[in-house]
């Protein structure tokens, strides 16, 4: 849809952009092939110029045992995600390989391009991450920009981390891609709604949907509204990107305007 202007209650005038979110909520097996052909399938099915975000690691699950593969794998998956992004935004983590460490990337796909790249910079010793991946470095957890929308990404663990919702501080998007236990599911949950609602931005939540996962996939206005659905694989909403503005303009918290 195209921007159009709104005028306000008091006599603003404010461009309203509607735009198509999606959030993934995929069950993966042990094949890495089939769960890139599982998600691509998904992400077909969503329209053009909307903005997905996936779970964490979507392509291979915390493959501890097979991390080499799951890198190269990743090879195959960036360039299949190349070609999906031409008409749309992709958000999504995978594992890669640099220096002979392998580090949790988040990833933003583009216009056929990979506009963005941050690794986790927060790992959850409680699932032995840290003993498997390099920490990334803080300085390369940054807001990014899809077209002239602010955006930032919080990978799963580092949602509990204020310090991180600084960063994302200012963002129209912020993407959650995780990997989430069923027995934190309300605290993922609640921490993401308290994300956006803090931040006066829209957040897309997009967690596994195996049997221990908390599920909970979700887009979330900067009012707090909340789209999920835990019985689908594909949850959406068209949203008027203005609503940030609007939000900041009259409950100024000295959050930037747009």
């Amino acid at each position: 849809m195209k921007p159009r202007l709104q005028t306000t209650q008091k006599g603003a005038l404010i461009l309203m952009i509607s735009k198509k979110l999606y959030s993934l909520q995929v069950k993966i097996g042990l094949d890495f092939e089939s769960n890139l052909k599982k998600v691509c399938a998904l992400i077909e099915q969503c329209q053009e110029d909307s903005i997905i975000c996936t779970p964490e690691v979507v392509f291979s699950g915390f493959a501890y045992q097979k991390m080499q593969e799951a890198a190269e794998f990743s090879k195959v998956a960036t360039q299949t995600l190349l070609d999906l992004s031409a008409s749309r935004t992709i958000v999504t983590t995978m594992v890669e390989e640099r220096r002979k460490h392998f580090f949790n990337n988040l990833k933003v796909f583009h216009k056929g391009e990979v506009i963005h790249t941050q690794a986790k910079l927060k790992l959850f010793t409680l699932g032995d991450e840290h003993l498997h991946f390099q920490a990334g470095r803080e300085e390369n957890i940054s807001p990014f920009y899809i077209d002239s929308i602010k955006c930032a990404g919080i990978n799963c663990f580092e949602l509990r981390f204020l310090d991180l919702w600084k960063k994302a501080q200012g963002a129209e998007i912020i993407f959650v891609p995780a990997i989430w236990g069923k027995a934190r599911k309300e605290q993922f949950e609640s921490l993401c709604k308290a994300l956006a609602i803090m931040n006066q931005a829209f957040v897309i939540a997009s967690d596994g949907a195996n049997d221990t996962m908390a599920k909970g996939s979700a887009i979330i206005t900067p009012q707090g509204i909340v789209y999920k659905n835990d019985k689908k694989e594909l949850i959406s909403a068209l949203v008027d990107l203005s609503e940030t503005t609007k939000m900041r303009k009259y409950i100024q918290t000295g959050i930037e305007l747009h």
